[in-house]
C-alpha cells in the first residue's frame, strides 16, 4: 500500500531540504506517521529521525519528515528531481 503520494515543492518546502534536512510529503488521509516511516525507509534507505503531520485546510495531509543521516533529504531530494 502506497501511503507517500507525492513531495510538496513549495518554497517553504525546498529550503528544509538545505537548512533543516526535512522533506515535506503529502500522504493519504489514513496514514499513521509508521506507516509513513516504514515506506520510507524502505524505499530510500535512509532512516527517519521524526515525523510531524497535518492535516491542510483543504484536506490533505502532509508529513514533514527529518532524517537522521546530515545531508539524506538532498540526497533523496536529488533522486526525486526536486532540486
Amino acid at each position: 500500500m502506497n501511503v507517500v503520494l507525492y513531495a510538496l515543492t513549495t518554497e517553504k518546502a525546498v529550503g528544509g531540504i538545505e537548512k533543516e534536512n526535512r522533506l515535506t510529503f503529502i500522504v493519504e488521509l489514513n496514514a499513521s506517521k509508521t506507516d509513513v516511516r516504514k515506506e520510507l525507509e524502505s524505499k530510500y534507505g535512509e532512516k527517519v529521525y521524526s515525523i510531524n503531520t497535518l492535516v491542510t485546510p483543504d484536506g490533505r495531509k502532509k508529513a514533514i519528515v527529518k532524517f537522521k543521516k546530515p545531508k539524506a533529504a538532498s540526497e533523496i531530494a536529488t533522486k526525486l528531481k526536486l532540486i
